[in-house]
């Protein structure tokens, strides 16, 4: 117990959630409840809490949480993006050839020796200060695909009417005695809606859930109802108005296929009803007051598992 509140307590001076260091440091996730870290804490208390306390780190591939990125940092901004294919460059892309490099060498008037070697043309072109061109080679087939899904988007004529606001706005507030936080991809607050960019691998496979007792979409099954349903919550608290929030999705197949999406009040309500029931309960293992409960099947518990008896061959399935 300890241990969970000197690390929520520990920041000494305010958080700015306008700055990405600082939205998804440690510090703010003790601080602050979101639906991701709601979601973990659902699927597993006990894997959740240790990736909270930097004790675990979940598997994870790297390449598809970048490309979800590498189309949200487009529709951010230029530069954004930019910054973006420059950070991940070596993944986005081949490495530029020594022509390439020959060629961007003369284009500035710079020497070098016509037998130098790749290692020697990038070393004399790094250390150029400035402004320089982005060299790079072939970009990779993921990134690809990324880049027809952004073109996909800009051909909707719907989602250039809509994709006009202020964007990655944080929001904050308290919901059910929790202070709670969020990143919006756009806010149009005189209109009082706002958008979730989402990419997804493909939009009609069906998820078993629990919860609903049936087969659902991926915005049921991700979360992302609840997400909505969250965000519209704390918008009216922070405005004093009511806000709608809907999804455009594009997935990552060849071609795209894309949608814009609402979602049911209804749902939004089931959500977060269920939400208001678990919070309580989740807040307090997260603050050590409870001890977390192993789901037994995940990444986390699979990994931490000692076997203590035999167990009938029908529990494997249940």
């Amino acid at each position: 117990m300890q241990t969970c509140l000197k690390a929520k307590t520990s920041q000494s001076f305010p958080l700015n959630l306008n700055n990405d260091n600082d939205y998804y440091s440690a510090e703010a996730n003790w601080q602050y409840m979101s639906v991701s870290q709601y979601k973990k804490f659902v699927e597993c208390e006990a894997a959740a809490l240790a990736e909270l306390k930097e004790e675990w780190k979940p598997e994870s591939d790297p390449i598809a949480l970048l490309v979800g990125n590498y189309v949200h940092s487009y529709f951010e901004s230029p530069e954004v993006h930019e910054r973006f294919k420059e950070k991940n460059r070596s993944l986005i892309y081949a490495d530029a050839t020594v022509a390439q490099y020959k060629k961007a060498l003369d284009s500035l008037g710079l020497d070098y020796k016509k037998t130098a070697k790749k290692e020697e043309l990038v070393d004399i072109y790094e250390s150029i200060e400035g402004d320089k061109p982005f060299l790079h080679g072939k970009i990779y087939r993921d990134f690809s695909i990324a880049e027809q899904m952004i073109n996909r988007v800009e051909d909707e004529p719907l989602f250039h009417h809509l994709w006009k606001g202020e964007r990655e706005v944080p929001v904050t507030g308290k919901l059910f005695g929790i202070d709670w936080k969020g990143k919006i991809d756009l806010l149009n607050i005189k209109d009082g809606y706002f958008i979730d960019l989402k990419t997804n691998a493909k939009f009609d496979k069906r998820y078993w859930s629990k919860d609903y007792g049936r087969y659902v979409s991926f915005v049921e099954s991700f979360g992302y109802v609840l997400q909505l349903a969250v965000y519209e919550k704390l918008l009216e608290k922070r405005y004093g108005k009511p806000f709608e929030g809907f999804i455009f999705a594009v997935s990552k197949e060849t071609p795209s296929n894309v949608e814009a999406i609402y979602v049911d009040e209804h749902k939004k309500d089931f959500e977060l009803s269920m939400l208001e029931e678990r919070i309580d309960h989740i807040d307090k293992v997260k603050m050590g007051q409870k001890k977390p409960k192993k789901c037994g099947k995940c990444e986390y518990c699979r990994g931490h598992k000692t076997i203590t008896d035999f167990i009938e061959s029908s529990a494997l399935i249940e």
